[in-house]
């Protein structure tokens, strides 16, 4: 899929409302429904702990042969993240994407990721296609 529309400027996560906005400037190109980590109630700190990281992160990296469909990454663990983990003697985890659901059949309402921001396919090939290495990603509780 191509897309030949207004750059996405900034990606927004609202976890409490589960939603995924992307925009253009202050105008909203798109919005989708989104699943968050097994325990999506607070700011990821360590590995395995299931939950989806808070705060400002980039998209680093594109995956077009994710295990869930397609991916695009999140640039966490930050300095901050690290250190932070580094402190309480634990390691900060990582592999974040904003990815599809794959080849399960899910339910919206669950969420099931290991901290990742799930959509469903025919969602995220519209990412995939919008959205550019480098875009911020801001992720709010």
């Amino acid at each position: 899929m191509t897309y030949k529309g207004p750059d996405v400027t900034r990606v927004v996560i609202q976890k409490t409302e589960r939603r995924m906005f992307l925009f253009n400037g202050n105008t909203v190109l798109k919005a989708h429904e989104v699943q968050l980590g097994f325990t999506a109630a607070g700011h990821k700190q360590f590995e395995g702990d299931g939950k989806t990281p808070e705060g400002r992160y980039h998209i680093d990296r594109r995956n077009p042969d994710s295990q869930f469909f397609l991916s695009v990454g999140i640039d966490y663990p930050n300095d901050r993240d690290r250190a932070y983990a580094a402190q309480m003697g634990r390691k900060p985890g990582g592999d974040i994407f904003i990815h599809g659901w794959g080849d399960k059949k899910r339910v919206r309402s669950q969420d099931w990721t290991a901290g990742c921001v799930a959509i469903t396919n025919r969602e995220m090939r519209h990412v995939y296609a919008m959205v550019r290495n480098g875009t911020p990603v801001d992720i709010y509780a």
